[in-house]
Parts: structure tokens; C-alpha cells; sequence
């Protein structure tokens, strides 16, 4: 667990700009004109086009991405009544997490009012700025009148996220985890520990779902409630038992399948949970201190399922994993409401995806290799990049399939596109890469094919119509490893060169490439031998035809890689070098960075051909190149060393390519800032034009900027390494490259080879 001190929650939220939210602007506003379009007098004609048209504020205004995170403060998290003003840094933190989970937008509301009538009076009251109200530690019975009036009274969705969030995330939890015990929601015993919002709502949910009511024993402070107890609130009369058998929680709990914990924490004790059903189900969500600690539940019953509401855990319950994809799904059919089928959809997208092979990113978050569905991991770690698509367009078909929505989506498949855009996990450019890619797709040969990265990455591109693969290893091992991930290796090839049946085929190769080097010291021995070796099998494989690209890097230093790609593919003429290069598609447009693995100290004839190859490449991916060659020096105030081979480089290639876009030599700051470039270098080819291509002076800058770029992130996305200038497709990764990294590759390979073939017909 994380632990924190005093002093540095109150520096987090002090620091710097108070809070943790701002408004930031959307559009142009640095002339004249930009003010006048936004504000007066250019604001009028939208709030003209309003009036006319009412629902037009969704096309004009940030209404469709705005929510309103309302509280009085009367149930801040485990604080109680704090006061509305108090509960002012939850309400913050809900709107950052609005955000940067969902892309929406949130405004915290804090409204200093217990009574329920006003209360109401004030949400409904603000309710036209807002898409959406997310109601938020409000305490119980109040909470339910309030949520109930403005669902009936509001045409925008409300939700009450304490009630419904901890239902939806521990429903989908609790479906699984029946299936992982093989048990049947239908038939398991459920103890309910608390009868408050979440409770009440958590055992509604479940009934929705297919539980049976006789078989829920709710408790509160007092004990089992039962159907013959004075004075019960209209929601605790729903969940109250006819037994009269049970009192307390230790007698509820002998023989009971799953125990939820909605209540204060350290109240099951490990005696208790003895007592419980085969292979019990424990959710203990008390925050911040749980019914009963992961360990001792696990001492007391070793088959037990636990979850929590902790991240230190497995199988955490957090509201996060639902929310944000719930209100964007509504948002984005402009719902009147959140309806029950939009909660059931889901609870059950959130199941579903569990079952799926997990992202790398989730096990580099959580420093695991092997997530996969069981009893570890039955709930998706709130990090998945996957909720925002697959929970979002779940909510989005259950509001218009149910009546709700008053806008309708149908090219799902662009929806998915944009929310994947939405938080920086897709660009134009790797959607056209897929596209391309899936028009015709081609023989991938992947070296390493026993590696868990290159398994995932195979999958994902079989099942996207990318590429055909092949994966190079022990056809025993792969077929394991990839049942222990859950992987379906259907349609997926497996060549184990090593495999006495290989040898036919070991020693074709082997004769092609010892005739081809035999003046290079190469014998037929020495061919055979190199043929057990992946990377020269696997390049043989499509030197020859067999496979139309190679991808190769993760287990094997890249020095290795290049030297068989010059042996088995070589250099295309009329070049002497080859290079690679990555894309950074960024907030202010795509660069291209070149040489980014080769060439470690390029001289004046490797700069010329990096250059062109670059230019080539740009040209590849559809874009016009505009060349700027670095150095740490601007245009000869450095003769010697490396400025001055860029010098002559970019000399030769000005004579003769006298239509290309290049210049240099030139620093970073000029090359990327035209105004900069253009008034103290006036005389410069690029005058005027927008850089897109970068040429550093050597592997190392090249290397180390595309690595920052990478660990600053900033939602940039990085494509790369590309090779440029061998005579097939071949391409290399990083040992670091994720799952997502070599996907693209892939695209970028199958690509190439489609181009290729082209060209020779």
C-alpha cells in the first residue's frame, strides 16, 4: 500500500495553482477577430440558433461534455458530515477523474443545503448548463428521494455514483467471480454487511441480474434485519429477511457463498469466514480500512475469492473502472437518463472484458507479466485503456435500444475510433496504418515467437485482419504459454526451425545463402549451422518467398539483427547504407526523426543517404517532406567534426536533388520555429515551409529524442522503429517495445511489403 503523510496531501493540493482542476479554452483567441467570434458580437448568432432549436446547445456549447459533480457534503467518503465546503477536494478529485479517464469535462457543486426539497430546487436550478449530474456523498435515505426527483424531473442523465457505481463495478465482480467458483448467481447465499446507498443499490443490482431476494440477509448496526422489525425505511423493508434464525452477522455467515462488505472495517473475523460455503466470495469494501484484511481472509480460507476496494490488492472495486464511461456513453447519445439497461450493459461489458488478454501497459502498471482471468483477477484494473471503448459503446447501444437517447450512432466502428482518439490511444495515422494494412494482408514472420509481448501482438494483429502470422519457436512451448495467457492461436502459424521436419527446409536456406556469400568466407557448413538460428531462418524465409516481412528486436541485440539484415537481405542500391526512423504524431502535427537505430557516427555519404531514405519514407506515408539536417551549429559557424559532414551532405544533395525540401546545417530551435529560421537565416531553402523530418548528426542524439519524447509522453503517439533502405521488409523493434509498438509495426511491415510487390510487378 501507498502510504502518504499530512504534509504531503495538503502540498499536493497547495502547491502551485490551489486544487487540482481549470478551465482551459477550446478555441483561437489570440486576435482580435478570435474575441469577437467568441464573445460579443459573434456569440449572438448561436444564442439565436438555441432559441430557435433548444437541443442546438449541444452543437454549440460544451453542454454534450459537461457534468456537474453535486454534493452537500453529508457522506464524504469514511468523514461523514463534513459540510458542502469541507467536501470540496473529493468533489475536485471526482472531476480530475472525469477527465482523465472519460474526456469529460466536470465542474464541481458544492451546495451548502440539508433539506432535501431545496436541495433539489438548487440541482434543477443549474441543471441547463450541464449534459449531465453526477450525484456524489450525499448520505442515506436522503439520497434516494434526491436521485429519484431529478431522474423524474430532469431531462439529462443523473446518477448517484456512491449507489450505482459500487453496484455496477462489484456486480460485474461478483458475476465472475461466481464463474471462477463455478457457482451460479441464481442459487449463492449473499450476506449484505451495511444497508445504506451503495448496499441497497449493490442488492438491487444483483436481483436485476438473476440473484434471488430469499437468499440476500442484509445487516445494519443493529443486526440481520428482519421483515418483523419496527420502524424500517421503505428501502431496508425491501432487502428484510422473513428468518428468524439469524441476529448476527457470525450466524448469517455459517454456509453463506459471498459476503459484501458495505460497512465499517475489522467486523469479519477469520472464525467467520471459516464458517463460509466452499470456495467462498468476499468483497470487503469498507475504505479505507476493509471488513476483513486480504491476508487474514486468505489465512482463514485459502479458496477464497477476495476483493477490496484497495489497489494494493487484487481484484479491486473502484467506481473509476465505471463512471466515467457510463456518463460518456450518455453524453454521447445525449440520453434523457441512465437507465437499468444501461447499468446491466455495463456491468456486463466490464465482465466480458476481463476475460480478454490483458494490455501489456496494465502488467507494467501493476509489475506483473501474467494477468489473466481467475481467481487473481476477476475485475479490470482501472488503468485498462480498453473501458473507454468497450464500456462507453455498451452504455451508448443499451441508451438507444432502450428509448433514452436523442442522438444515434451508427458507425460504431468510428465511435470506437473516436474514443480511442478521445484519450490518446489512436491518431489518424495508425488508423490509416490498420486500414492499409487490412486491405491486404501479408506473411509477418515473428522471430520471437515464444515471447509473451510478441504472442499478445500476433493475436491482436490476426484478429484485425492486418497481417497472416507466423510465429518462429518451439510449437510445444508457444501452444503453452499462450494457453496460460488465454490466447487463441487459431489461424496462426507455427514453425519451429529447429524441428527435425525443418530440414528440409534448413538446408534450402542454407544453400541459397552460402552460394550468395561464399566469397564473403561463407561454407555450406557454416550456412547449415546459421540455419538454426531464428533471425537467419526467419529473413531467409522471406528472401525466398515463404513469408512476405520479418519482425524481429525484443530478445536479440539490435547490432545482431542489422548485421544478418545486411548477410541475408542487403542494402538496396542504389544506396550504400540503410537506417530507420520514428514517427512522432504529436498536438502540433507528425515528425519524422531519422537515423534512430543505425548508424551510430554517420560520415558525409551515410548523412546523404539517410536524408534520401528519409525523404523517401515521408513520401511513404503520404506526406510531402520538408528536411531540416541538425547539428549543434547554424549554417558553417562550425567547419570541422560533424557539422562540417553535414555540411557537404546537405551541399551534395541541394546540387542534386535540387527539388527537395533540405537545409542545415541547423539547431533544433530553428528548425522547428519558422519565424526563428526564416528572419536570421533568410537565404534558406525551407524559408517559409513547415519542417517534418529530422536528420540528426549521429545515433545517439537521434536515439536519446525519440526516448524522451517516449517517457514524456504527453499524449504524443510514437511509431518506430521503421526501417528504411533494405531490399525486403524487414523490422525491428525495441527490447522495450509494448504490445501496442509492435502492433504498429506490423501495420508499417505489412505496408511495406505490399509496396514492395507492387513495385516488382
Amino acid at each position: 500500500m501507498i502510504k502518504i503523510t499530512d504534509e504531503e496531501a495538503l502540498r499536493y493540493h497547495e502547491e502551485g495553482r490551489p486544487g487540482k482542476i481549470a478551465v482551459v479554452p477550446t478555441k483561437p483567441y489570440t486576435t482580435q477577430k478570435d474575441l469577437s467570434l467568441a464573445y460579443s458580437p459573434g456569440v449572438a448568432v448561436p444564442c439565436l440558433k438555441i432559441q430557435e432549436n433548444p437541443h442546438d446547445v449541444y452543437k454549440y456549447t460544451n453542454k454534450g461534455n459537461l457534468v456537474a459533480v453535486i454534493s452537500n457534503g453529508t457522506a464524504v467518503l469514511g468523514l461523514g458530515n463534513i459540510g458542502a465546503m469541507s467536501g470540496k477536494p473529493v468533489m475536485e478529485g471526482k472531476s480530475l477523474l472525469f477527465k482523465i479517464y472519460g474526456g469529460i469535462d466536470a465542474f464541481d457543486i458544492e451546495v451548502n443545503e440539508t433539506d432535501t426539497d431545496k436541495f433539489i430546487a438548487a440541482v434543477k436550478a443549474i441543471s441547463p448548463t450541464f449534459g449531465g449530474i453526477n450525484l456524489e456523498d450525499i448520505k442515506a435515505p436522503e439520497c434516494f428521494e434526491i436521485e429519484r426527483r431529478l431522474k423524474e424531473e430532469l431531462d439529462i442523465p443523473v446518477m448517484h455514483d456512491d449507489q450505482h457505481g459500487t453496484a455496477i463495478i462489484s456486480a460485474a465482480g461478483l458475476l465472475n467471480a461466481c464463474e471462477v467458483a463455478k457457482k451460479h448467481l441464481s442459487d449463492v447465499k449473499i450476506v449484505v454487511s451495511g444497508a445504506g446507498a451503495a448496499a441497497i443499490s449493490c442488492a438491487r443490482l444483483y436481483v436485476a441480474l438473476g440473484a434471488r431476494k430469499e437468499n440476500i440477509v442484509m445487516l445494519d448496526s443493529r443486526g440481520v434485519i428482519t421483515s418483523d422489525r419496527e420502524k424500517l425505511t421503505e428501502q431496508k423493508r425491501e432487502f428484510a429477511t422473513d428468518r428468524r434464525d439469524i441476529h448476527t452477522l457470525e450466524e448469517a455467515l455459517v454456509g453463506a457463498d459471498v459476503f459484501v462488505g458495505l460497512s465499517k472495517g475489522n467486523i469479519l473475523s477469520k472464525d467467520m469466514v471459516r464458517t463460509m460455503a466452499e470456495r467462498p466470495i468476499i468483497f470487503a469494501l469498507a475504505n479505507p480500512v476493509p471488513e476483513i484484511s486480504y491476508e487474514d481472509a486468505k489465512e482463514a480460507r485459502p479458496d477464497v475469492l477476495m476483493s477490496t476496494g484497495r489497489s494494493d490488492y487484487p481484484n479491486q472495486i473502484n467506481n473509476v473502472i465505471g463512471f466515467p464511461y457510463i456518463f460518456r456513453g450518455a453524453l454521447d447519445t445525449a440520453s434523457r437518463s441512465i437507465n437499468e439497461e444501461m447499468k446491466i450493459a455495463a456491468v456486463h461489458a466490464i465482465a466480458d472484458l476481463t476475460k480478454e488478454p490483458v494490455p501489456d501497459v496494465v502488467n507494467q502498471v501493476y509489475h506483473v507479466n501474467d494477468l489473466r482471468f481467475g481467481p487473481d483477477y476477476f475485475i479490470p484494473k482501472p488503468v485498462d485503456p480498453r473501458l473507454i471503448v468497450n464500456v462507453s459503446m455498451a452504455v451508448a447501444k443499451a441508451a438507444i435500444k432502450s428509448g433514452v437517447a436523442r442522438k444515434e450512432i451508427t458507425d460504431w466502428n468510428a465511435y470506437a475510433e473516436h474514443l480511442r482518439e478521445l484519450m490518446g490511444q489512436e491518431s489518424k495515422l495508425s488508423r490509416t496504418l490498420f486500414e492499409t494494412a487490412r486491405t491486404n494482408p501479408q506473411r509477418v514472420v515473428f522471430a520471437e515467437g515464444t515471447h509473451p509481448k510478441v504472442l499478445k501482438a500476433a493475436v491482436l494483429a490476426k484478429e484485425n485482419g492486418i497481417c497472416h502470422p507466423i510465429l518462429l519457436g518451439n510449437d510445444e512451448y508457444i501452444n503453452q504459454e499462450a494457453k496460460d495467457m488465454n490466447l487463441d492461436l487459431t489461424g496462426i502459424e507455427i514453425v519451429n526451425l529447429r524441428h527435425n521436419a525443418m530440414a528440409p527446409k534448413r538446408e534450402k536456406y542454407a544453400a541459397i545463402f552460402a552460394e550468395r556469400n561464399q566469397r564473403n568466407g561463407c561454407t555450406l557448413q557454416i550456412a547449415n549451422d546459421k540455419m538454426y538460428e531464428r533471425n537467419y531462418f526467419g529473413m531467409m524465409m522471406v528472401e525466398t518467398g515463404d513469408a512476405d516481412a520479418f519482425i524481429a528486436g525484443l530478445y536479440t541485440k539490435g547490432t545482431s539483427v542489422i548485421k544478418v539484415a545486411k548477410e541475408v537481405i542487403g542494402i538496396r542500391k542504389p544506396y550504400k547504407h540503410f537506417a530507420t526512423m520514428h514517427i512522432i504524431n504529436s498536438k502540433v502535427g507528425t515528425i519524422y526523426l531519422a537515423d534512430t537505430l543505425i548508424n551510430r557516427n554517420p560520415d558525409t555519404d551515410a548523412l546523404y543517404d539517410i536524408a534520401r531514405l528519409s525523404a523517401d519514407s515521408v513520401k511513404f506515408f503520404n506526406h510531402k517532406p520538408v528536411i531540416a539536417m541538425l547539428s549543434y551549429s547554424n549554417f558553417g559557424t562550425d567547419k570541422v567534426g560533424s557539422p562540417a559532414s553535414i555540411h557537404e551532405a546537405v551541399a551534395r544533395l541541394q546540387s542534386e536533388f535540387p527539388d527537395m525540401d533540405i537545409d542545415g546545417e541547423m539547431q533544433l530551435n530553428f528548425a522547428l520555429n519558422n519565424e526563428l529560421r526564416d528572419k536570421n537565416y533568410p537565404f534558406t531553402k525551407l524559408k517559409g515551409k513547415k519542417v517534418n523530418t529530422l536528420v540528426f548528426p549521429n545515433l545517439s542524439s537521434a536515439n536519446c529524442c525519440a526516448q524522451m519524447l517516449h517517457a514524456l509522453g504527453d499524449n504524443a503517439e510514437i511509431i518506430g522503429p521503421i526501417q528504411m533502405g533494405l531490399n525486403k521488409p524487414i523490422h525491428f523493434t525495441e527490447t522495450e517495445s509494448s504490445v501496442r509498438d509492435i502492433l504498429n509495426i506490423t501495420a508499417v511491415a505489412v505496408i511495406d511489403a505490399i509496396v514492395e510487390k507492387k513495385i516488382k510487378k
